[in-house]
């Protein structure tokens, strides 16, 4: 059965509301036959991302960066992943106070340097995520897990 790896580093409220209206995307009842497995980034291993045939991560960005916690999974699996997973499809969400610039083009950097395939478009959220936002981030999820179901 096809996995879906969602990473996450989740401080915030705001970050918990894209992070769940992720979840709920990914374990749409339309999607059958992929299993949805969550990794706190701290907590994510280079086996779990060894295991998974797709990733979905998501950060707050802290001071002009992605959050430590990701950038700690990223330096944690970078090299015992590097040959194993190219080409597999990610996405990813960054909620920031007021800019997220930086923590897209470190996220942009490190997925380019592990050869993953972007399968969906980034959400970025400033300030509190509105509905328009959570349904990004559900349809971030529901992408991701969906193009799985054929692999």
């Amino acid at each position: 059965m096809p996995t879906l790896l969602i990473i996450h580093h989740t401080p915030s409220p705001h970050c918990q509301t894209m992070f769940e209206a992720v979840l709920s995307g990914a374990g749409a009842p339309e999607i059958e036959g992929v299993r949805v497995v969550r990794r706190a980034a701290l907590c994510a291993t280079a086996g779990d991302v060894l295991d998974a045939d797709g990733y979905l991560l998501g950060t707050p960005a802290n001071l002009g960066y992605m959050s430590g916690a990701l950038k700690h999974f990223f330096d944690q699996v970078y090299y015992p992943c590097l040959d194993t997973t190219r080409g597999r499809p990610f996405g990813y969400y960054v909620h920031g106070g007021s800019d997220v610039t930086g923590a897209v083009r470190g996220i942009e950097s490190v997925t380019k340097g592990l050869g993953w395939r972007r399968a969906a478009d980034a959400v970025t959220v400033t300030g509190e995520p509105d509905k328009a936002a959570v349904e990004r981030c559900w349809e971030l999820g529901a992408t991701l897990a969906a193009g799985l179901m054929d692999d």
